[in-house]
């Protein structure tokens, strides 16, 4: 491992704008039937221009976030195919792909753009209509279903194929290559590990119902009491949920949805000057760190060398995080990286998730909108929505599944695509 080092930015940047759609399954809402990929970043990229009292006119460049275009949208660049839908035919753009981590590396990008002083005011979302797959040579409001069948063979484009063919199971096994580790580090068995991940489950889905952009709108226990249990615990141990990898259950996984978000940023100095309708919010920095996906321990290597390069460079210690945020589309990815970034000491994260601590109204808030499992998972632009999700909590503007104590300081951990994974800590501007 090389792991690097950040030098600081140039200038100040904070985010001031804001905006996303719900997460969602087009295809199955007669409402909604007939959207395109143009619509929905248009919509979430017009909602953040006017979260910050900004015009298209006002935005010097903006980026264009998506898994894989060619996958999902038939599309090779599509930031000029969308540009009309929010008034930026001909200004300058660029699309990037970095699997489920492009949300994060979409923050990056735009920070580093204003920071250099190449643009004072830069525009920047992903969008995935990932429940579904575009129909060849058919207008894009067509769309066909997404089985797995066609979703597990194309993950092998994530691993180096130079001299190798990997197979399908790998990437299962992969999920579990981390959590494994941790039960084995701390000694704790098979049982305390699915209630731990059960835990989460219940206060993952809370926080979405209580969120009217995530997907699922009952709870566990709704959902319990539906099916005929007494109980949310023998509910998620059931034959109706399945596990179906050593640790994980079928609740551990991602919920595939379409979506976008997307963010404005420019200099916290202009900010401030121009008195922008909402407190900025700065970008202290981000660590970055990409480990190919047929190493054992890609996700745990590059979350600890990422972790260390954006605490180094900010300054900021764990005990000052107040939120953590991170790519959960397997759910124990949630234990492993907060303890690998210190927001929970080492060795009781299961413990916090049991107990319900890490729930939107608990003490170690994570991942307040639901998580990739309840709030659903539009790949691309899942990492743009953490970030949304993380500057609401931070404003005071959750609504019903807002925090106990007011975010000052938030950890955001994203990773995708074999892995690539950014880590950036966002903080309140006094």
């Amino acid at each position: 491992m090389v792991p690097g080092k950040l030098g600081k930015l140039s200038r100040s940047v904070s985010i001031i704008g804001i905006g996303a759609t719900p997460f969602m399954n087009i295809n199955d809402d007669p409402d909604l039937l007939g959207l395109t990929e143009g619509d929905c970043f248009g919509y979430a990229a017009l909602a953040a221009m006017e979260d910050a009292a900004l015009e298209p006119c006002d935005v010097d460049y903006f980026y264009h976030g998506s898994a894989n275009p060619k996958i999902f949208n038939n599309a090779v660049t599509p930031n000029m195919q969308v540009a009309e839908w929010f008034g930026m035919r001909g200004r300058g753009s660029v699309h990037h792909s970095e699997a489920c981590c492009t949300g994060y590396v979409a923050l990056e990008q735009a920070v580093m753009a204003v920071a250099s002083g190449t643009y004072d005011v830069v525009l920047s979302g992903a969008c995935d209509l990932a429940s579904t797959l575009p129909v060849e040579h058919q207008p894009s409001h067509i769309r066909q279903d997404f089985p797995l069948s066609v979703m597990i063979p194309s993950l092998d484009k994530i691993y180096d194929r130079a001299y190798g063919r990997p197979l399908d199971g790998a990437f299962g096994v992969s999920f579990d290559n981390w959590i494994n580790e941790y039960s084995m580090q701390y000694d704790i068995d098979a049982d305390k590990i699915d209630d731990a991940l059960n835990g989460l489950t219940k206060s993952l889905r809370r926080g979405a119902v209580a969120n009217p952009l995530a997907w699922y709108e009952t709870t566990v226990e709704q959902d319990a009491a539906a099916n005929g249990f007494a109980t949310a615990d023998e509910y998620l141990k059931s034959m109706y949920n399945p596990k179906v990898t050593q640790y994980l259950r079928v609740t551990g996984f991602e919920k595939k949805c379409d979506g976008a978000a997307a963010l404005v940023v420019m200099p916290t100095e202009k900010a401030l000057a121009m008195g922008v309708p909402h407190t900025p919010i700065e970008v202290l920095g981000t660590g970055a760190s990409a480990v190919e996906a047929g190493l054992v321990h890609n996700e745990h290597w590059a979350t600890k060398v990422a972790a260390q390069q954006v605490y180094e460079l900010t300054g900021v210690s764990p005990n000052e995080v107040d939120l953590f945020m991170c790519n959960d589309f397997f759910l124990a990815s949630e234990i492993v990286s907060a303890e690998e970034c210190g927001y929970i000491p080492r060795g009781e994260a299961w413990r916090y998730a049991i107990d319900g601590r890490t729930a939107f109204d608990g003490d170690k808030p994570i991942n307040t909108n639901g998580g990739r499992t309840s709030y659903g998972h539009a790949f691309g632009a899942s990492g743009m929505a953490d970030v949304y999700e993380a500057v609401l909590q931070m404003r005071g503007q959750a609504g019903e599944h807002q925090v106990k104590n007011l975010p000052k300081t938030t950890m955001l951990r994203g990773f995708g695509g074999g892995q690539n994974v950014r880590i950036s800590i966002l903080r309140t501007v006094d």
